[in-house]
């Protein structure tokens, strides 16, 4: 890749990624417009000529899944127990106490460039729920996350609270903190860090829409 894509072209490529990860051939325009919201193949098609012009991906002319990522790891090697997909680890569940990039949480990698984000992801995670759905963070969502623990108001977090990690928007006056829901029908989650333990594991720096399987949120 030689240049930065905009957001809504990571969002493209990173919907191109996870079909062929999933069903082992590109997304059709029609597809990529359903997928994204577009109003029709031609505004996908836009999206594509885009990523091509910036090398991301190659266009096979006249074909509908003519979509070829130059920076893929061949399908041949890529899958085995060894020699896991270079990329961004897909987190699924996460055992309490134990650390969030252990092996047993990995579901897969995703071959998604951590530089694709500002600042760059460490890892994906599923989300599992609709407590942040008026952000935009639905059900079934790959949320990409930068690890830190040096966040500021009104982020939106991954919190470790007790045996518990969750996604929240991050908000703190002295040593009182609330995590706070993007939907109304969730009651923020109060915290006192003078009698309790409040871990921080990352700030959300993006969103793939539409991972599937169990999740986090």
């Amino acid at each position: 890749m030689t240049q930065r894509l905009t957001a809504r072209q990571q969002n493209v490529y990173a919907f191109i990624v996870k079909t062929i990860n999933d069903h082992g051939y590109p997304p059709t325009r029609a597809e990529i417009a359903q997928a994204l919201g577009f109003r029709s193949p031609n505004a996908a098609e836009e999206h594509l000529r885009a990523l091509e012009r910036k090398g991301a991906i190659r266009i096979v002319r006249n074909t509908s899944r003519g979509i070829r990522l130059p920076l893929k790891a061949s399908r041949d090697d890529a899958q085995t127990p060894h020699n896991p997909v270079q990329g961004l680890p897909i987190i699924g569940e996460v055992a309490a106490g134990s650390p969030m990039l252990a092996a047993e949480h990995i579901d897969r990698y995703c071959p998604l460039p951590p530089e694709y984000f500002t600042p760059r992801a460490d890892y994906l995670l599923r989300v599992h729920g609709v407590s942040m759905k008026d952000a935009g963070i639905l059900e079934g969502d790959l949320l990409a996350v930068h690890r830190t623990e040096h966040v500021r108001d009104g982020q939106i977090i991954v919190a470790r609270l007790d045996d518990d990690v969750t996604v929240k928007r991050f908000s703190r006056q002295g040593n009182r903190v609330q995590l706070l829901a993007e939907n109304s029908d969730f009651a923020p989650i109060d915290i006192d860090l003078r009698t309790q333990t409040l871990d921080i594991e990352g700030v959300g720096v993006g969103v793939i829409r539409g991972g599937n399987g169990q999740a986090l949120g």
